[in-house]
């Protein structure tokens, strides 16, 4: 009778946790192979739109440090690797919807953080910049986290509505691309940015 209710909830056990990697599977994102994403390893995020431009990268603004999250002018240049860090550290995938941190992985002249923070308000705009804090999701570290949603049936774009503070009253909105001096800063604003996500061979 033991060894019977053994194998019963040992079945159970087994049906909840695949039913579970199935769900997480299926609303995860999925790089430009069809595969999902997973965190730590490193990718290019790269325009939908073709002819807009190339991947992401930093540039100085304003001539100092933090730097600030931009898109290549060019559409032949990739931009640089990053990585994404899901708010719980458990999760195998990175899936719709869920506070992520996304860091940068390179080298520069900023002696800081290369993990994305949604900055304070310039001239009327807020904008994506580097210098953020990974993990440790609440209060203190609210602006450095950000999401991936659907835009269309295939593609994606990036949110910043993170749900790590309930508390905190933040301002949603998506991510898009700001033209400044020859620049493509990312900020909020009302236009999204169409995205898709190149995974990097190691």
């Amino acid at each position: 009778m033991k060894f019977q209710l053994f194998s019963i909830s040992l079945l159970v056990t087994l049906l909840f946790l695949s039913l579970t990697s199935n769900a997480a599977t299926l609303n995860s994102v999925k790089d430009t192979d069809g595969h999902a994403l997973i965190p730590g390893n490193q990718y290019y995020i790269l325009p939908v739109i073709r002819g807009h431009g190339g991947g992401l990268t930093m540039t100085q603004h304003n001539d100092q440090c933090p730097l600030y999250v931009a898109q290549e002018n060019m559409e032949v240049e990739k931009g640089l690797p990053l990585i994404f860090h899901p708010a719980n550290p458990k999760d195998k995938v990175v899936c719709l919807s869920t506070d992520i941190n996304i860091e940068f992985e390179a080298m520069t002249i900023c002696v800081m953080s290369l993990t994305w923070q949604l900055g304070n308000v310039e001239g009327g705009k807020r904008y994506v910049i580097t210098g953020g804090i990974n993990g440790n999701p609440g209060k203190e570290t609210v602006s450095n986290w950000f999401k991936i949603e659907k835009w269309g049936s295939e593609d994606y774009k990036l949110v910043f509505c993170p749900s790590v503070c309930e508390t905190c009253k933040v301002v949603c909105g998506d991510v898009g691309v700001f033209y400044e001096d020859e620049k493509r800063l990312l900020g909020l604003s009302g236009e999204p940015f169409p995205v898709m996500f190149k995974k990097i061979d190691s």
